[in-house]
């Protein structure tokens, strides 16, 4: 098991190696662009380290690339314990990114109102 000290340069790692396709998506979701909602990003949450978590809203956003299919087992115990602690749980592929932003940003926004009560689809 893991101490919280490599756990965090775990993540810390992450952040400094990401893919392109966690660039584009960080560079959407940083600053607030999104409501003023705060992301972070490569973030240590129990035994795993989510891609993207908004913490105020519970939501966490997973990006899978070609390697997720060998780890669909770690990937679903990684939903399943988020879920469990709160978190909502958005999981795209990575061509889904690059192909259709505009959509999962109006799915992000979706969940984030209703993480915040307010009504969806404005």
């Amino acid at each position: 098991m893991a101490t919280n000290r490599e756990h965090r340069d775990f993540a810390r790692r992450l952040r400094s190696n990401m893919t392109d396709v966690e660039r584009f998506v960080w560079s959407k979701l940083r600053r607030g662009q999104i409501g003023g909602y705060k992301f972070r990003r490569q973030h240590p949450s129990g035994p795993f380290v989510v891609d993207f978590v908004c913490l105020e809203c519970r939501l966490a956003i997973e990006l899978d690339g070609g390697q997720h299919a060998e780890q669909a087992e770690y990937d679903a115990a990684r939903s399943r314990w988020l879920q469990q602690h709160g978190y909502t749980v958005l999981r795209y592929w990575n061509h889904e990114v690059m192909e259709d932003w505009e959509t999962i940003e109006r799915q992000i926004w979706d969940a984030l109102q209703r993480a915040a009560g307010l009504p969806v689809g404005g």
